[in-house]
């Protein structure tokens, strides 16, 4: 068994509230060519430099014109614009890279704002976690599609109960992530019919203890964060086990982005407490960049904000993730309500 060591490594620069400076560097001293298997723990590579990242306190535009309740999810389309999905009386707000606003909407439409995903064509998908449904709108608003049924808990192909997230592959199938209460995943084909569902409670492969967030990669591959599992599980478009990564981090959001380069957010493993759910409250506010054999590459820490009193670059309950084509990082937090940006440093 090869032994491995962590390093701090740093940007050089004194670590304050407003500059993420390092992380963690897992550097491991052995065979690098060990490929990642199902049902292993992570495989780091050697990582000899690490670069953070620095918050943006201008980002967005002061003052906001709708506050922010709890951020459940963001997204960046291909023009770099920012969609914010949260818990306040303006739920989907859209920013330029500026950071100005460019639209809002969504006022007294759902009950529980959790999920977001944008598909090829631009429209707009949501979770209603207590409204029990997934919901397809078009960029400005219009409601296209509506998948399960409003209000009425279930679990069979016309009812979801609490879903999480929601993912769109190029070809349009869509895979929900309902996961609060009856722990499986759900695939629609492009017209919204009811495909395949698979998954329970438990923790062997192919099962799931709160799936928390969906996504899928370039080759339809599917990703879930199975949270209450500390794990990130991988499968086929069919739904066939692929693959798990274990004790990473415990898992709140995914993003994966055009070259299928991953990034999660979330807190570090830790023992099973009194609370329904895994690392609540979070222990720690961490993101996660891997590849998709599961190699961890890069992994940055930040500050935990106290509630109401947050300074910029400080995270509470951190539970969005995104990035736009230059690299920087947008994260959102339940506690903190807000939205934050935060650009890449250089290689120090």
């Amino acid at each position: 068994m090869k032994r491995c060591s962590v390093r701090w490594a740093g940007t050089g620069r004194r670590v304050t509230a407003g500059i993420l400076a390092v992380a963690f560097v897992a550097v491991c001293r052995g065979d690098e060519s060990l490929a990642p298997r199902a049902a292993s723990g992570p495989v780091y590579p050697k990582i000899n430099t690490t670069v953070g990242y620095q918050v943006d306190p201008s980002w967005p535009v002061r003052p906001l014109q709708h506050k922010w309740g709890g951020v459940s999810a963001i997204a960046v389309d291909p023009q770099d614009r920012v969609w914010v999905f949260n818990r306040g009386r303006m739920p989907v707000q859209v920013f330029s890279s500026e950071g100005r606003l460019l639209d809002a909407w969504g006022e007294g439409l759902f009950k529980a704002a959790h999920g977001l995903r944008l598909d090829r064509e631009g429209n707009v998908w949501v979770t209603d976690a207590h409204a029990h449904i997934v919901q397809e709108f078009t960029a400005k608003g219009k409601i296209l599609l509506t998948l399960g049924t409003p209000d009425e808990p279930g679990e069979d192909d016309r009812h979801f109960n609490q879903p999480t997230d929601v993912a769109v592959t190029p070809r349009g199938d869509v895979y929900v992530s309902d996961g609060y209460t009856n722990n499986r995943v759900v695939r629609f084909d492009a017209r919204g019919r009811f495909v395949r569902a698979w998954g329970r409670l438990g923790a062997k492969p192919g099962e799931f203890s709160l799936p928390h967030a969906v996504a899928v990669d370039s080759r339809g591959r599917v990703y879930v964060c199975d949270r209450n599992n500390g794990r990130i599980q991988v499968f086929d478009p069919d739904g066939a086990f692929l693959a798990e990564w274990r004790n990473l981090l415990v898992p709140w959001g995914i993003w994966i982005g055009p070259k299928d380069e991953i990034l999660l957010c979330g807190s570090s493993p830790m023992r099973w407490g009194e609370g329904r759910s895994l690392g609540v409250p979070p222990k720690d506010q961490l993101v996660m960049k891997l590849n998709t054999d599961g190699r961890v590459l890069e992994l940055w820490t930040f500050p935990t904000g106290q509630s109401g009193r947050e300074q910029p670059g400080e995270l509470n309950w951190l539970h969005a993730i995104a990035a736009d084509s230059r690299g920087n990082l947008y994260l959102g937090d339940i506690q903190g309500c807000r939205v934050q940006r935060f650009t890449r440093l250089a290689p120090p």
